[in-house]
């Protein structure tokens, strides 16, 4: 497998690659090319365009959740898309999403792009593939789906009620990420990790039956948390033995900083290029 940063907070190769808060990887595992997630604009084709990638290629799309940092590039795409002639019907992609995405479910806090605002204009585009169940897109790579909440530090948040009483409540059960299962371990490939860092390593080693991780890239969801949170997933990711770790786009710098004590963990921006 080989995954490409498209998007990313930060841009790290000298080649002008645009940078945005936001996440785009482009995999590609054997024959297939699998799109996880699209930024925030359109950046995500024009970063591609210039490493030499055609999207309009693309096999699979696959959501980790509705924020638009994650889906803002959708519609550019469903252009290109058209603009190519790949919307047919016997060549158009899979876009692999969690049911509560499409439409308004009345989910608090959500950040929804208009072009989710109706079913049909993704259906005319993808074969749309709603599941909250994990979902092979190849022999090796695997979409999670809903991500159970074990550890209780993470995957929650607080809300207040109709009378002003906090208590705290799952947070964005849609959110999600990937594994790739490589000769050697485990791969995470991860969005945001709303649903908690831990609690996605967890899913994805009990799913796939796999205890050992060799690396996890993505966003952490480690935005000023809080004490309980930080030193919980430090010592989690202290135990794990990664031979690398790519933390990126919502990690702030002193999560990685804390995180940097008990491993050693890589720069990673627009451009750059890993395999497995």
């Amino acid at each position: 497998m080989k995954l490409t940063v498209l998007v990313d907070n930060n841009s790290i190769i000298d080649d002008y690659l645009l940078a945005e808060p936001g996440l785009s990887f482009f995999i590609e595992d054997g024959e297939e090319k699998i799109l996880f997630d699209l930024g925030y604009s359109e950046i995500f084709l024009q970063n591609a365009f210039k490493l030499g990638i055609d999207l309009s290629k693309c096999s699979t799309i696959a959501i980790s959740h509705g924020h638009t940092d994650h889906t803002g590039g959708l519609e550019a795409f469903i252009k290109l898309l058209w603009e190519k002639g790949e919307q047919k019907e016997t060549s158009s992609p899979r876009l692999i999403l969690h049911p509560d995405i499409i439409g308004d479910r009345g989910r608090e806090k959500q950040k929804i792009p208009g072009i989710f605002s109706g079913r049909r204009a993704l259906e005319k585009t993808f074969k749309v593939q709603e599941s909250a169940e994990p979902v092979w897109i190849t022999e090796r790579l695997v979409y999670l789906g809903e991500i159970d909440r074990k550890f209780p530090f993470e995957g929650k948040e607080k809300v207040k009620d109709d009378r002003g009483n906090e208590r705290m409540v799952d947070y964005l059960r849609e959110d999600t990420a990937l594994a790739y299962v490589a000769p050697e371990g485990l791969v995470i490939i991860t969005g945001c990790s709303h649903s908690g860092i831990c609690n996605i390593v967890e899913h994805a080693r009990r799913f796939c039956q796999q205890d050992r991780i060799i690396d996890i890239i993505g966003g952490l969801h480690l935005q000023k948390p809080s004490r309980y949170q930080l030193e919980g997933t430090r010592e989690y990711i202290a135990g794990l033995g990664l031979e690398k770790f790519h933390a990126c786009h919502c990690t702030d710098l002193q999560s990685k900083i804390e995180l940097a004590e008990v491993m050693e963990i890589t720069e990673v921006g627009v451009g750059l290029q890993l395999e497995y």
